[in-house]
């Protein structure tokens, strides 16, 4: 032990240092803008929409309008008093976020140049804020949405598709703000923080287009729908988002407030202030989540300087089998990389720091050097939990999963490998 504490409590404690450091709660207050003249309308979606409206409303002057509505997922909730808060389901779109987007469209029309649209946007906003556009029904998005989580497509693919089937993402929310000034505030989710990509940018001008969206169906070999085939194939100006240089932008700032770097930096102060030296890798991981594995355990086997906490963020994928058990990115990676790492003195944590692994009821788990061994002594085949993708069966029968419960924030994966440390 170092520091009086043993390695799972370490990792554990290094996990808290890095959500506390994406808390809406700190983090947002001190770019809240000064109230206008007219009224201020607050909308958004995301795992940290909850937190950042109720942030919102602490700091926000008693005798200046506000009201609003912003849409999280199941059991991200927060009692709020001035802006409405709506749960709805997350990866895959439902009515209740559908029938919240269309809502927030209609309040945005409402606006005029004294007014401010205030945007509070975080990771997961893309799904909960899925309004199919005309033509395209629920079902339809919800079935492309899910063929492109299966085929292990990155976030950028599956939201180049997401901003041109669903009427707010990809500059959208900004366009029907009828001219009124536009602040988003943004939670990062993604690698490079570019806001474009944040819950599919509502606010952000659009780069892609519906030929893009079509190339990165076909390249997945996602079969069409109808509906969305029809729009994507349409050359209808229409039918396209809105594009940097476009009028809609003139009055609208895409501000990141938080993300992955911020949080991996509070965790690597966490561990030096334990004694154990440490390295933030990057905060742009991304590929497979067992190759990633692959690569963390020959980076281990490398490294001479021991004791050493090996930080990392970003964002792996797991490309799934027909049949296939439960588990998501964090737990996948981990596995694998017990599997990589045999009896190693090593230990190594993964979560998301929403506090839920893909659709798991975890963040992530733990491993350490005796994984494998406990796991033999229990009669688990931790290469046949792999094959399945049942890494949440795996670390739910060694009493190894992180049970954090919904963070109300999200700046993607956390992960640390620990070095050294008995």
């Amino acid at each position: 032990m170092i520091a009086g504490m043993n390695p799972r409590d370490l990792l554990l404690g290094s996990f808290r240092a890095a959500v506390a450091a994406a808390d809406p709660a700190i983090i947002l207050p001190p770019h809240l803008p000064a109230p206008p003249r007219g009224r201020t309308l607050v909308v958004g979606g995301g795992k940290a929409a909850a937190s950042m409206a109720a942030a919102v409303e602490a700091h926000w002057p008693a005798d200046a309008p506000l009201a609003g509505l912003v849409v999280t997922r199941y059991r991200h909730g927060l009692p709020t008093r001035r802006i409405e808060v709506v749960e709805a389901s997350h990866p895959l779109p439902d009515g209740r976020g559908e029938e919240a987007a269309l809502r927030m469209l209609a309040l945005a029309s409402q606006l005029g140049p004294d007014d401010l649209l205030l945007a509070l946007i975080s990771g997961g906003g893309s799904s909960l804020l899925a309004a199919p556009v005309e033509g395209v029904t629920l079902k339809e998005l919800r079935q492309v949405t899910k063929a492109l989580l299966k085929a292990g497509a990155t976030i950028h693919d599956i939201n180049t598709v997401r901003k041109h089937l669903t009427r707010l993402s990809g500059g959208r929310l900004a366009q029907a703000a009828n001219g009124a000034p536009t602040l988003a505030l943004i939670i990062s989710d993604v690698v490079g923080d570019d806001p474009t990509h944040i819950a599919s940018g509502p606010c952000a001008p659009d780069p892609t287009t519906c030929a893009d969206a079509l190339e990165r169906l076909q390249r997945f070999g996602i079969a069409l729908p109808a509906g969305v085939r029809r729009h994507l194939e349409q050359s209808a100006p229409e039918a396209e988002t809105p594009k940097p240089g476009a009028p809609c932008f003139a009055h609208t700032e895409n501000r990141v407030i938080a993300s992955a770097r911020a949080s991996l930096q509070a965790a690597c102060l966490y561990f030096e202030q334990h004694g154990i030296p440490a390295l933030v890798l990057s905060d742009s991981v991304s590929g497979d989540a067992q190759a990633v594995a692959k690569q963390h355990a020959a980076l281990a086997r490398a490294v001479s300087s021991r004791p050493l906490a090996l930080i990392s963020g970003g964002e792996t994928t797991v490309t799934l089998r027909p049949q296939h058990g439960r588990g998501g990115r964090n737990t996948e990676f981990l596995l694998a990389l017990a599997l990589e790492l045999k009896d190693a003195p090593a230990w190594a944590i993964a979560c998301d720091t929403d506090g839920i692994d893909g659709s798991e009821d975890n963040a992530g788990a733990l491993i350490g050097p005796d994984t494998l061994l406990r796991a033999c002594r229990r009669n688990l085949d931790a290469a046949g939990f792999l094959a399945a993708h049942d890494s949440h069966g795996f670390f739910a029968a060694l009493d190894d999963l992180v049970v954090s419960g919904p963070t109300r924030t999200n700046v993607n994966d956390y992960r640390v490998l620990l070095l050294g440390v008995a």
